[in-house]
């Protein structure tokens, strides 16, 4: 079969070329170009790493402290310890050490609403209040403390958790937290996102009852929010951040392993127990509103 003949827009006998238009790589025969630059002359060696990530998701170049905070977030979530999806990538090699890849998968997958997700959910919530806000933002500290009032009473009412609040291990608070609010002030990036989180964590405590720390992750969300990067994305970077944690954990586990005693431990230590059928909660059914008239 004869392939169409592809050529410019409206040549006789001849089909449209079809056009994918991308800012970023493109490759031709003796030059790579990736946002409008030469990979090689301008970026290679130049452009760290972290800036390039932002360059690329907003295909605009930040500035040295969108770079700085950015890069702190990075920091705040590359490693957490033997969390579950530090576990997962170990096992995962010990299972399978032909596939690195299928390791830093397994542990990526495991990025959700109760590990990495929290980013995500924080920067979500946070904006979502914002966009509800009438008037103009508050501009002080007590116009902040009345927003964040209202929602973690709103959020008290419906029986909901205010995302990034909490944290199971640092009970006193999450070091990450502070640290990241002063790179973003000493920036010059200290915007709504975490003028209101910080809000939510002063004034929880009367309305709750008890003290909560102010979640790493959250914050972390908070600040990527403020960068104006997109929010769909957040929990990526929040990826992209543990990629270079379970690299580490990888790189650990070669040298130090401890997959195989995890492995060995539950599994020499399992008890056997009678089986406990499942039995479905029972199923109530409307009424039934008669037939309908096509019936």
């Amino acid at each position: 079969m004869t392939e169409p003949p592809f050529g410019r827009e409206g040549a006789p006998g001849q089909i449209p070329r079809p056009a994918y238009p991308t800012a970023l790589g493109a490759s031709g025969p003796d030059r790579i170009t990736l946002l409008g630059h030469d990979l090689a002359e301008d970026i290679m060696g130049s452009v760290g790493f972290g800036e390039l990530a932002f360059w690329l998701a907003t295909q605009r170049r930040p500035s040295t402290g969108e770079t700085r905070v950015f890069e702190a977030v990075l920091a705040a979530l590359a490693d957490h310890g033997f969390t579950p999806t530090a576990l997962v990538t170990r096992l995962t090699y010990l299972s399978a050490p032909d596939s690195v890849q299928g390791a830093l998968a397994a542990g990526l997958l495991g990025g959700g609403s109760r590990f990495l997700g929290v980013t995500e959910d924080t920067g979500r919530f946070l904006h979502d209040v914002l966009l509800s806000l009438d008037g103009e933002l508050p501009t002080d500290e007590q116009g902040w403390d009345e927003v964040a009032a209202s929602t973690v009473r709103a959020s008290r009412a419906a029986g909901a958790f205010v995302p990034g609040l909490g944290h199971h291990v640092h009970k006193e608070g999450d070091p990450r937290t502070p640290k990241l609010m002063r790179v973003a002030e000493e920036e010059g990036l200290f915007g709504p996102h975490l003028a209101l989180f910080a809000a939510i964590g002063r004034v929880h405590p009367d309305i709750l009852g008890r003290t909560l720390p102010l979640n790493g992750a959250g914050v972390c969300g908070a600040a990527l929010a403020d960068l104006g990067l997109p929010l769909e994305l957040l929990r990526g970077f929040a990826l992209l951040a543990r990629t270079a944690g379970l690299i580490g954990q990888l790189a650990e586990e070669l040298r130090h392993p401890v997959a195989r005693d995890v492995f060995l431990s539950v599994d020499l230590n399992n008890t056997p127990v009678p089986p406990d059928p499942f039995v479905p909660d029972p199923l109530v059914r409307p009424p039934h509103p008669g037939p309908r008239p096509e019936d």
